[in-house]
């Protein structure tokens, strides 16, 4: 797999530092050396155990994660990053895993790449998942807030119930929530949530919101086949149907 230069017109590098995850060394080295050159920072990691390590240790700003590894597989490994808070994820998935592609989704990764890929398609779709980091600032407020049972505590990216629970947030869940709670009452497009939460870099994958919905019902709601605090206005979008409390 060839991995070229990029054009000099790229946008500006940024500082992030990225892990990837990948058992084939002839992926994962070279795609590290493709990305350094690019001006992002790389860790590199053979298996879902020795990311653990990176995680924990290094606190990566995004994960490139291959799904068809031994041992613990991708999906598996995905799954133990969205339940601790993130950081994003971008699966790189073989061209038959289809079903992989949507149960990573539905996971919470924050978007995928298949297998064999272009790297600048993959360096592009980087960018635009990290673009987001920046934009969650002004999109979610910095203190905690309140709806129905739930504290939303957006600094640390997680929820906590009145009897108790604490709740573990994605990245992407985290600024989907907050937008919102920015706008309670108020029906939003699926396009609209996207827009503010995503931003249309990342692709055109407008499921993603549901899915990001039906994560926070699971988590949220009482009865996520019957929700009561996001609720979907049909044929219009999602709407909040709770006051909100703010905490500050």
């Amino acid at each position: 797999m060839p991995f070229p230069e990029d054009a000099r017109q790229a946008m500006n590098p940024l500082p992030h530092q990225v892990l990837i995850v990948d058992d084939a060394r002839d992926i994962r080295e070279p795609l590290g050396q493709y990305l350094r050159r690019q001006g992002l920072r790389t860790l590199l990691a053979a298996s879902a155990a020795e990311a653990r390590r990176c995680v924990e240790t290094a606190n990566p700003a995004l994960v490139v994660l291959d799904v068809m590894m031994p041992g613990e597989d991708g999906l598996s490994l995905c799954r133990w990053l969205v339940a601790r808070g993130g950081p994003p994820v971008i699966l790189l998935t073989a061209m038959a895993g289809e079903t992989d592609r949507i149960v990573g989704l539905e996971l919470g990764a924050d978007d995928y790449v298949v297998k064999p890929f272009n790297p600048r398609e993959l360096l592009a779709r980087i960018r635009a998942v990290l673009r987001r980091i920046p934009e969650s600032a002004r999109i979610v407020a910095p203190h905690p807030r309140r709806i129905g049972p739930w504290q939303h505590d957006p600094a640390c990216q997680r929820l906590k119930h009145d009897d108790g629970r604490i709740v573990a947030l994605t990245s992407g869940e985290n600024r989907l929530l907050g937008i919102l709670m920015d706008n309670p009452h108020r029906v939003m497009s699926r396009e609209e949530l996207l827009e503010l939460s995503a931003g249309r870099g990342a692709g055109p994958y407008d499921r993603a919101i549901d899915n990001m919905i039906s994560r926070l019902r699971r988590k949220i709601e009482a009865d996520p086949k019957r929700p009561v605090l996001i609720v979907t206005e049909w044929g219009g979008g999602y709407r909040l149907a709770a006051d909100v409390e703010d905490l500050a």
